[in-house]
């Protein structure tokens, strides 16, 4: 791999019924060789980005899972009354390559990882009908390093800039899931207001059925 000669053989796609009956979701499978390939290089940049995480993202991260932020959020239910919820749409299949790859380039000088992620972006699906898909945007979920990805993205893309923009509101994201805590209505509306236009800002969209505003329960969809 450090040589720079292994190329990666198109993705298989498998689609598998969403948690809630609403449609499919595309996965991309990588071969065997791909997969311990992509493990190498998630585990070099795991070392180095792990630390550096927002203690609030809880998804694909050792010792965390999505019960822990199911218990942080309701121990900070009672403490703020509103609630913004919100999601992206087609995350893994819409997230830009540009910014992508610069946030990898921000955690590692080794050239053979910049060099495969972005082979790994730029390979294609094999579809189920034997098809070749090109894509331009997204990292296949289920792949080894996809994780590790999606976590580096949001982590600029969101964490960083609420703590820069937004500091007193509390959070928990779980991958493109996320809630955040706020003390009145009025501070809701200004960082929903804000927030869409940030996600806008970095080439996503803001999942329209997932978007919430809440208090005691009672949602604004």
């Amino acid at each position: 791999m450090s040589s720079g000669s292994y190329f990666p053989p198109p993705v298989r796609a498998v689609a598998i019924p969403k948690s809630h009956g609403s449609g499919t979701r595309m996965l991309g499978i990588p071969a065997v060789s791909d997969r311990v390939a992509q493990t190498v290089v998630a585990r070099h940049l795991m070392r180095r980005v792990e630390p550096l995480f927002h203690p609030d993202s809880f998804g694909y991260r050792p010792g965390r899972s999505a019960l822990d932020a199911v218990g942080k959020c309701r121990e900070r239910c009672w403490k703020r009354d509103w609630v913004v919820e919100f999601d992206i749409t087609k995350f893994y299949d819409s997230v830009p390559w540009g910014l992508l790859v610069k946030a990898v380039e921000a955690h590692t000088d080794a050239v053979w990882v910049k060099l495969y992620v972005r082979r790994w972006l730029h390979a294609p699906l094999t579809m189920p009908d034997g098809s070749l898909l090109e894509r331009e945007c997204g990292t296949p979920q289920g792949a080894p390093v996809s994780p590790v990805l999606a976590n580096l993205f949001p982590h600029y893309a969101f964490d960083t800039w609420m703590a820069r923009e937004f500091p007193n509101i509390w959070f928990e994201r779980y991958a493109d899931d996320a809630v955040l805590h706020c003390v009145t209505e009025r501070q809701a509306r200004q960082v929903l207001a804000a927030l869409m236009d940030r996600i806008a800002e970095v080439g996503l969209h803001l999942h329209p059925a997932n978007l919430a505003l809440s208090r005691g329960g009672l949602s604004e969809s």
